[in-house]
């Protein structure tokens, strides 16, 4: 029984003490006077009787009533009923307040609780004060309190016959029962009717547990008022212990919405500062620190402005602030919807039928009280599914004397899958859950209504979750037992209680409340007292049971955890891989190895796999020898890699006995245990992982006391939490202790708490040393601290602790105990050790109740303990040092070449993944090849990688990855983690110009040193001081790279000698001539090393004494200078020049005047141009001294010359440097214009002039035209102008993709800039509109096609100049219209340089794409512009090719004449030329217009020192791009394969030969390069020439050699330019890891596999099926195209039969004539596809898609069927405008079908149709017998699958059948489904069809 109120209390206005305005509350009387014992008198009440403050009102206000929460310093909460009255203020009031009166009146205007009606003034003048009756009781009755305190007042008011200290002693005086009405024996006991002596009568209903809170309607108010999202916000705040603040003009709504937030919150209970009504002059509280729910009257709204972190709900708007500092964690989903979605059908069931056509008739809504309970309802469901299965994560670590219980929060984290979850962690980590363990955890106690829907409700909320109606259904069951608990005799309840009239407070009031008396109260109160002693004291009789632990925990929402959803194959496969290590099968391990490693991102697999380690421990299998210690150190790593600090899925608890079980035997007696190799994990320095583990093991020991020992089967705990299939689990056990433990004996029960007491003890001290294995690094002698180890955290300081937050709880005590700063000595690792240990000891031991005596000892132990490990560890770590190492794998020597040295033998690295998708497999499929382990080579020729991919299912490959030395464009070094033991390693990143790139990681045995070494010897190598020190020419020589071997004297002239000599005389005969210019001319390589000798300058001079004897042919030349010419004679050009006719050399040098071209040996001294060859085309016209002064005006002195004359139009190509700028020019006039006027040109411009006049002369269309045109329709020359004249047709084409918009000047008079994409600005006759207006053409042309060569008007110029528009402005316009200038805006090397690395880039990343897929790949290259100067090359040579095949001849004048001049020159030869697409003639072209016309190729390939700076231009693999374009478009016009052009790609980059080193001729002649191929004889010595390893590889190998060769003669091929075009070059971004790249052939040949009979192991035979993986294997190797299959075949055949085998190239010419001759005796004509030569398309593209797709197997693969070729060629036009697709199509057929047996067949159709004649074909292979229109038709029109054939028979005509056939012709083919009809033209052929079927079933 409890009282039902403790005080009564009344309390009055008085003046404050200070004497200010205000005033204060002062107690009149209290009863009973003195203190009860058990309840001191709360202190503070005066101030929460008004909370606005204690003021006199002008008028009199009606009666207020709020209920105020006090919590004492107990934190028992009394609740303070008021009901405050005002009285006439007597005088002495008035006097206080009359101070200030306006601020009184403006406070009262702000309407506190005093304006609640209307109100009527007293007399002016008159104030009223307030008076208050106080009733203050423990209890939570507020309308009992409002009934009684009104009673009391309206005895006063209305002036009942009652005396008031009667009602006030009995108020006092009654008591009532305590909650649990259903307990007691009759509905009297827990009812209780009370009367106060007035007539009155009220019920008092207690609640029937008084765990769960009373909230009568206030909940339903609090989401009326806020509505659903706000309540929910502000309940997650108050769970999360955030600062709540309610604002409302009602105090008591105030209190009702405090109470409604604490009953949502049951089960757990609020701990924090709690006031519903806060008083004004207490608002600073609001400032607090702590979490607080807190009501303030809305009156005082702007003094919380300022609170920053506090979230303010006002209830009378309606809204919840929320400031932006404050973050309110959400219920997890799918909690947080769920639950939204059940409140809103509880306060709003008209939502679900507000859609409905025809609503039911209106429910009737829940009254408010019932609303209420059900809105708790939900609530209760909420935590029901939030704290499911809380109970096995329960830790009982004693039992006895009182129940000790921890709670594992880590573990119901993990296994309810909500690790991640803000909302959960913080509310397991606040006080009111810390609250709910110690009172709910109790094993044996009474249960409520929460016990019974967390142990048995779930698996029901779970079911229901998607049944909307059954929630609800839930929900009013939940309701009804709630609002039973509140009102469970709702039929009692009527209350009779007097009120005061209606505005009685109006009334004067008779007197003032009267003073009670003391005496008469207090006698009747301690009558009662007396009477009640009298009594049995009532003692509440508690139910108590074992509370139900309900099913175990479930994820709260079954996440499949994505990528690594834990199949059972997975556990399989760990479980395998565990067996295989155990059963020593290490090899089958390390296969599963990496399939493992990814299973253990998920839970269950790492689960599993502690259990599997666990079952080989508990069979003694704890030994084991390296590997097998290796390998499952390595696993458990893995495991513990992904634990965080909590290990919230028990991995490391489970992990924990198994490190220190798993050992290996380092010598006798030092064991090594697995425990020394796993510490580098965050988890192991965590104090709550160590709590958590010591109090699970805790439970176990004490669970096993007092289990019976049958009970107790040797069981061990495997994790931390209890296996639900346990017989009782430790709570049980417990609850039933506790069950007995009031009946035990005193000494039975001392010794249990002892028992206990040890167990607890024995364990500290085993996890002390357990700690100390974990913690204790393997090398402590070096005294490394403990914060240096990864992970561990400073466990020293609290400043910047890893892991201070989560220790801030437990250690923060023993925190302050040690400053950070401790002296090096004694912050030893033992030290620190020993103190983490010992916090943890204390921490442990205090909580479980260890004696002070054992815990004293405790920290006496731990240091010895630690010590004692040290001295163990020192042992393990000597010996462990002596273990032979890891067995790293082999390192593989790489293959070299003959000659090729090792400089730097290897290094071990790892090579990484480089960004190349298809290049290493992974993403592309199948395992990755890379990351590699392996070693790098530096010799002298490459950087050669050779390793193994470190994934084992790859580990057989051998990855190999080399480039040139010379090749390296670019070097980075970078930090990187290595793949296996994540360290910090150096790596360097080699990015080379053919398209390698080496990301390398050094392995930790390679010193920075050894790495700097190799950086250095690699530099050496790449930049040599000078040319001799390159491989080609170290190859096979003796002298040290850099130091010219010093020749003895040769006796005759040898030709070293010979050329030698020739150097000097040019040297002589050139420092003759230099007088005072200089100008950039190719150094020679003697400047590369050393200063240049004093006779020799710079650049040919502008004297004119030249000695005639140097320019002259004359027959007296020197016998050094006649070997010389002679020798000239034999170079490429020379033989070229002979072969187009452009001139020849006889004996005597004399001209042959009817030629219109000679050659002229000018040069033959290098005197006028270094960088020219020896012998010259110049016209037959111009003597040689004038060459001379015309050289001066162009760059370089390249002036033009001939390089090709058309066959056909006679028409020439010449080509020379751009022109010397407008101001260089001027400097020629100062000798010898004797008048510097505008009107008179100077010598050279004339010269020029009359140069460019004597080309024109010297062709024959135009020779005799020339002199009829002289002046007609020119008035005037204007001769001198150096500005083109109006007259002058001058055409531009300027480069839409210029880099600088500069040089796109704007078009004045009427030049018109024509852009290549076609939109010309001036259509006129100019030839630049004609030539660059060609896109704007008839549809065939559009993607970029040459137009129809009639194209040309008639009227032409003779000799159209190519040049650079900035170059063009200074060049005199022919005053005879006989040349024409075309400006064309070109490409710097420069930006070929810029463009070739953004390429690079590209095709070579260097670290994976961001985004993966083709866009990225496709925008960079888009970004690098390669392809658009492709585009604008071959635009520009289509455009000579026209020219020139119209009989004009073109001069291509662009920047110095040796980059792009050579570029466009080269490819026009091409492209006009069939001879120079031999192989033979390409090497005669690239000899000619690149060696000897001086490309280069040392200072683009950056090959010295010198060169360095200027990085690597690839100009000359941009032109076999181009070229590669071209042998795309016309795959049969090429003798030469693609892979002729990647070799010469990769080998112009490689310095392997010779043949491109050095910048020109003269150079090649000053280190006697040019002519000692022919000197001495060298034996088989290494190829130094790149065309004779052609040769010597043509010989035995057709790899350069392309089997759809087949031109015509008369070809000029014409390529589409445009960007669509074009296809990037697979040289680029095809690679081969098996062998490296393949153009290095003597080492691409692998070594030859052993025939499968004979397999080194000795199996079976295996299949002769291989893997072909396209990055790894080099695919025209693995997969040969069918002709070199024959061959090599062929070759084979021989060799076997004992004869010599014949050359592949006469075998191919054999079989080629042969084909040939069949088809001409065959009289069919059927071209074969690979011989094509009269396929009239004049594209022939069709070999581009036999090209791509499969080669087919047979050699002659026919175009049509049965037509005569002429069927196929009837119209030429045709054929040419005929699709490729089609084409395409038709190969298809005739290539991938197989025809066993075809013909004609009537077939009749199906029912009601008529009989069709078909062609028939029937395919053995495929088992089908299709049938087409006709018997060219491409299109399938049927198949008749042989395999549903059941029957051939013979059949009968029906209607409509051929007439003219015997019936004997008919047959039926029956099948599955139908039966088909046939009719064959007679009777023999109908025989052979059927014949021919029935073999085919036959043989299926």
């Amino acid at each position: 029984m409890a009282r039902l109120a403790d005080y009564f209390v009344l309390v009055a206005f008085g003046p404050h003490p200070r004497g200010s305005g205000e005033g204060q509350g002062q107690i009149l009387q209290r009863f009973p006077e003195k203190d009860w014992e058990d309840n001191p008198f709360p202190q503070g009440i005066e101030l929460f009787c008004q909370p606005s403050g204690w003021q006199l009102c002008p008028e009199r206000n009606p009666p207020t009533f709020f209920v105020a929460v006090l919590t004492d310093i107990n934190s028992e909460r009394h609740y303070c009923a008021c009901l405050t009255f005002w009285e006439p203020a007597e005088p002495t009031q008035e006097a206080v307040c009359t101070e200030d009166a306006t601020e009184r009146e403006e406070e009262a205007d702000e309407g506190g609780p005093a304006q609640l009606s209307p109100a009527t003034p007293g007399p002016p003048g008159q104030l009223f004060a307030p008076k208050t009756l106080v009733l203050v009781s423990r209890l939570d009755h507020a309308e009992v309190f409002r009934n009684s305190l009104g009673l009391i007042y309206t005895i006063h008011v209305e002036g009942l016959n009652v005396g008031l200290e009667n009602v006030i002693g009995n108020l006092l005086s009654c008591v009532i029962p305590l909650a649990g009405g259903s307990q007691l024996d009759s509905v009297e006991d827990g009812v209780r009717t009370i009367s106060l002596g007035a007539g009155d009568r009220q019920v008092i209903q207690t609640p029937l547990a008084d765990s769960l809170p009373v909230s009568r309607c206030s909940v339903a108010l609090l989401f009326r008022q806020l509505g659903i999202t706000n309540v929910l916000s502000l309940f997650c705040a108050a769970l999360t212990e955030h600062k709540v603040l309610f604002l409302s003009r009602s105090y008591q709504r105030l209190s009702d919405a405090c109470r409604g937030l604490l009953a949502l919150l049951f089960p757990l209970r609020y701990s924090f500062t709690y006031v519903p009504i806060l008083p004004a002059q207490l608002l600073e509280v609001l400032s607090t620190p702590t979490p607080f729910i807190i009501g303030v009257n809305a009156a005082f709204q702007a003094e919380t402005q300022e609170l920053l972190d506090v979230i303010i709900a006002d209830l009378d708007g309606g809204t919840v602030t929320v400031p932006e500092c404050v973050h309110i964690p959400p219920l997890p989903e799918p909690l947080q919807s769920q639950t939204h979605s059940v409140l809103s059908m509880v306060l709003d069931p008209e939502l679900e039928l507000a859609d409905l056509a025809f609503p039911p008739p209106s429910t009737n809504a829940s009254s408010l009280k019932m609303q209420d309970k059900e809105l708790r309802a939900v609530f209760l469901r909420l935590f029901a599914q939030l704290l499911q299965g809380y109970r096995w994560c329960l830790h009982m670590v004693r039992i006895h004397p009182e129940p000790v219980i921890r709670f594992h929060k880590a573990a119901f984290l993990g296994q309810r899958g909500l690790v991640e979850d803000d909302f959960l962690m913080k509310v397991l980590e606040g006080m009111a859950f810390a609250g709910f363990v110690s009172e709910r955890g109790v094993p044996y106690r009474a249960t409520d209504l929460f016990d019974e829907l967390v142990a048995h409700e779930v698996a029901r909320m779970r079911a229901d979750e998607n049944h909307p109606q059954r929630v609800l259904r839930h929900v009013k069951e939940l309701a009804e037992q709630l609002y039973k608990n509140e009102n469970p005799y709702p039929a009692v309840a009527m209350h009779k209680v007097q009120r005061p009239g209606e505005a009685s407070h109006l009334r004067r009031a008779p007197r003032p409340f009267p003073r009670l008396d003391d005496g008469m109260v207090q006698w009747i109160v301690d009558q009662a007292a007396a009477k009640m002693q009298g009594a049995p004291p009532a003692v509440k009789a508690e139910r108590r049971t074992t509370v139900p632990s309900g099913p175990p925990m479930t994820a709260i929402l079954e996440r499949s955890s994505g990528l690594h959803g834990n199949s059972a194959r997975r556990l399989e496969v760990v479980r395998n891989c565990i067996s295989y290590v155990f059963e020593g099968k290490m090899l089958e391990a390390k296969k599963l190895l990496p399939a493992v490693l990814r299973a253990l991102k998920g839970r269950a697999a790492r689960r599993c796999l502690t259990q599997e380690l666990h079952l080989h421990v508990q069979q003694n299998r704890a030994v084991l020898d390296h590997q097998q210690f290796d390998f499952v150190v390595r696993v458990m790593n893995c495991c513990l890699q992904d634990c965080t600090s909590l290990d919230e899925h028990g991995i490391a608890a489970a992990l924990l006995p198994l490190v220190t079980a798993f050992c290996r035997k380092l010598s006798p007696g030092v064991t090594q245990f697995a425990y020394s190799c796993v510490q580098e994990h965050v988890v192991w320095s965590t104090p709550q992982f160590w709590e958590a583990m010591f109090y699970g093991d805790v439970q176990t020991h004490i669970r096993a006391l007092y289990l019976e020992p049958a009970e107790d089967r040797d069981h061990v705990q495997v994790g931390d939490v209890l296996a639900p299939e346990d017989e009782r689990s430790a709570l049980d056990v417990a609850s039933e202790q506790r069950r007995l433990w009031p009946t035990l004996s005193r000494e039975k029960q001392q010794e249990l708490v002892q028992k206990e007491e040890s167990t607890v003890f024995s364990q500290a001290i085993h996890y002390a040393s357990r700690m100390s294995y974990l913690l204790l690094p393997l090398d402590s002698s070096r005294g490394r601290l403990l914060r240096e180890r990864a992970g561990l955290g400073d466990l020293e300081s609290a400043s910047n602790s890893l892991v201070t937050n989560s220790m801030a709880g437990s250690v923060a005590e023993s925190y302050d105990t040690e400053s950070g700063f401790e002296d090096a000595e004694t912050c030893d690792v033992a030290g620190a050790v020993v103190r983490f240990i010992n916090r943890f000891v204390d921490k442990v031991c205090t909580e479980s109740g260890v004696t002070s005596d054992h815990l004293k000892g405790l920290h006496v132990m731990v240091p010895d303990i630690v010590q004692m490990h040290i001295e163990t560890l020192e042992a393990v770590h000597r010996e462990s040092k002596r273990l032979p190492p890891i067995q790293k794998p082999k390192l593989l020597r790489p293959r070299l070449l003959p000659g090729e040295e090792c400089v730097l033998d290897g290094l071990r690295v790892y090579l990484l993944p480089d960004g190349r998708e298809e290049g290493a497999g992974g993403s592309g499929g199948g395992p990755a090849l890379l990351p590699a382990e392996g070693a790098v080579f530096l010799t002298t020729y490459r950087v050669i990688f050779t390793g193994l991919p470190t994934d084992p299912l790859v580990g057989e490959q051998v990855v190999v990855r080399s480039f040139p030395v010379a090749a390296l464009t670019k070097e980075k070094r970078f930090n990187v983690q290595t793949p296996v033991d994540q360290l910090l390693q150096d790596g360097l990143q080699l990015r080379s110009c053919t398209f390698q790139l080496l990301k390398m990681a050094f392995d930790e045995e390679v010193g920075s040193d050894s790495a700097e070494l190799f950086r250095k010897q690699l530099h050496k190598l790449r930049y040599p001081p000078d040319i001799r020190g390159t491989f080609a020419f170290t190859l096979g020589s003796t002298h040290t790279p850099g130091r010219p071997p010093r020749a003895t004297k040769d006796k005759g002239p040898s030709l070293r000698t010979l050329s030698r000599n020739l150097v000097k005389n040019a040297k002589k005969t050139i420092g003759r001539q230099y007088v005072t210019r200089k100008k950039y001319s190719p150094p020679s390589w003697e400047h590369r090393g050393q200063p240049p000798p004093e006779d020799q300058e710079d650049e040919i001079s502008v004297s004119e004494e030249l000695e005639p004897s140097t320019l002259t042919p004359s027959s007296a030349l020197k016998p050094s200078d006649r070997m010389t010419m002679s020798s000239l004679v034999e170079r490429a050009c020379c033989r070229d020049y002979q072969r187009l006719g452009l001139g020849t050399l006889s004996s005597s040098l004399s001209r042959a005047k009817s030629e219109p071209f000679r050659i002229s040996p000018v040069n033959r001294m290098y005197a006028i141009c270094r960088s020219y060859p020896g012998l010259l085309i110049v016209p037959q016209s111009v003597q040689d001294n004038a060459l001379q002064r015309v050289s001066r005006c162009y760059r370089q002195n390249r002036f033009p010359v001939v390089c090709w004359r058309s066959g056909r139009s006679k028409a020439v190509l010449l080509r020379s440097g751009g022109l010397h700028g407008k101001g260089v020019v001027g400097l020629f006039k100062a000798q010898n214009a004797p008048s510097p006027g505008q009107s008179q040109a100077d010598s050279s411009s004339l010269e020029q002039e009359k140069y460019l006049q004597a080309v024109v002369s010297s062709m024959p269309r135009f020779a005799d035209a020339s002199g009829r045109n002289t002046l007609s329709g020119f008035s005037s020359a204007h001769v001198g102008s150096h500005v083109p004249s109006p007259r002058a047709r001058v055409t531009t084409l300027s480069n839409p993709m210029a880099a600088s918009a500069s040089r796109r000047t704007a078009p004045r008079g009427k030049w018109s800039s024509v852009r290549a994409s076609g939109r010309s600005s001036g259509l006129g006759v100019d030839v630049g509109s004609r030539l660059a207006g060609r896109d704007m053409l008839s549809p065939p042309q559009a993607n970029g096609a040459p137009p129809d060569p009639g194209f040309l008007q008639p009227q032409r110029a003779a000799l159209y100049i190519i040049g650079d528009k900035a170059q063009l402005k200074g060049v005199r316009p022919d005053p005879l219209q006989q040349w024409e200038l075309v400006p064309i805006e070109v490409f710097e090397a420069r930006q070929v340089k810029a463009s070739f690395k953004k390429l690079l880039k590209a095709c070579v990343p260097g670290c994976p794409a961001a985004e993966p897929g083709p866009a990225s790949f496709l925008r960079s290259l888009e970004d690098s512009e390669w392809l658009t100067q492709i585009h604008k090359l071959l635009q520009v040579s289509v455009l000579v090719v026209e020219l020139l095949d119209s009989g004009s001849s073109v001069l291509v004048s662009l920047e110095d004449g040796w980059d792009i001049t050579t570029q466009v020159v080269s490819l026009v030869q091409l492209l006009s030329d069939p001879f120079y697409r031999t192989l033979e003639g390409f090497r005669l072209l690239v000899e000619k217009e690149w060696l000897s016309f001086g490309h280069r190729f040392s200072h683009r390939g950056a090959h010295t020192l010198a060169g360095q700076s200027s990085g690597f231009t690839p100009v000359f693999l941009q032109f076999l791009d181009c070229v590669h374009q071209v042998h795309l478009q016309f795959p049969m016009e090429f003798e030469f394969s693609p892979f002729y052009l990647k070799f010469l790609g990769y080998h112009h980059a490689s310095r392997r030969f010779r043949t491109f080193l050095l910048d020109s001729d003269y150079e090649r002649i000053e280190l006697g390069l040019l002519y000692e191929e022919k000197g001495e004889r060298r034996g088989q010595q290494a190829c130094r020439s790149v065309w004779e390893y052609v040769d010597r590889l043509s010989k035995r190998t057709p790899v350069f050699y392309n089997y759809m060769y087949a031109p015509e003669d008369t070809e000029v091929l014409r390529p589409y330019s445009n960007v669509s075009n074009l296809k990037v070059w697979d040289f680029y971004t095809e690679e081969t890891l098996a062998e490296g790249p393949p153009y290095d052939w003597e080492l691409a040949q692998g070594p030859p596999e052993p025939p499968e009979e004979e397999r080194p192991d000795g199996g079976a035979p295996q299949s002769r099926r291989r893997v072909v993986w396209p990055c790894y294997d080099s695919c025209p190797r693995a997969q040969p195209d069918a002709i070199s299959r024959l061959l090599e075949e062929l070759q084979r055949l021989e060799t076997e039969l004992g004869r010599p085998p014949e050359r592949w190239k006469d075998t191919w010419d054999r079989v080629k004539a042969a084909q040939r001759l069949e088809a001409r005796a065959d009289g069919r004509g059927t071209p074969s596809s690979l011989l094509v030569s009269s396929v009239p398309h004049h594209r022939r593209s069709l070999g581009v898609y036999l090209q791509e797709g499969p080669v087919g197997s047979t050699l002659s693969l026919s175009l049509d069927s049965d037509q005569s070729s002429g069927s196929t060629a009837s119209s030429s036009r045709q054929a040419a405008r005929c699709s490729t697709s089609t084409l395409y199509s038709q190969f298809q057929t005739a290539e991938s079908e197989n025809r066993s047996y075809e013909g004609t067949l009537y077939k009749k159709g199906a029912f009601m149709k008529p009989w069709k004649a078909r062609w028939f074909v029937l395919d053995k292979t495929k088992h089908q017998l299709r049938y087409y229109d006709h018997r060219v038709d491409t299109e399938c029109k049927g198949v008749i699958d042989l395999a549903e054939v059941e029957a051939v028979a013979p059949g009968t005509p029906t209607m409509g059948a051929p007439k003219t056939v015997d019936e004997k012709a008919f047959f039926d083919v029956k099948t599955m489904r139908r039966v088909y009809n046939f009719c064959a033209q007679d009777v023999p052929s109908a025989q052979q069809w059927v014949d021919q079927i029935q073999s085919c079933l036959s043989d299926a």
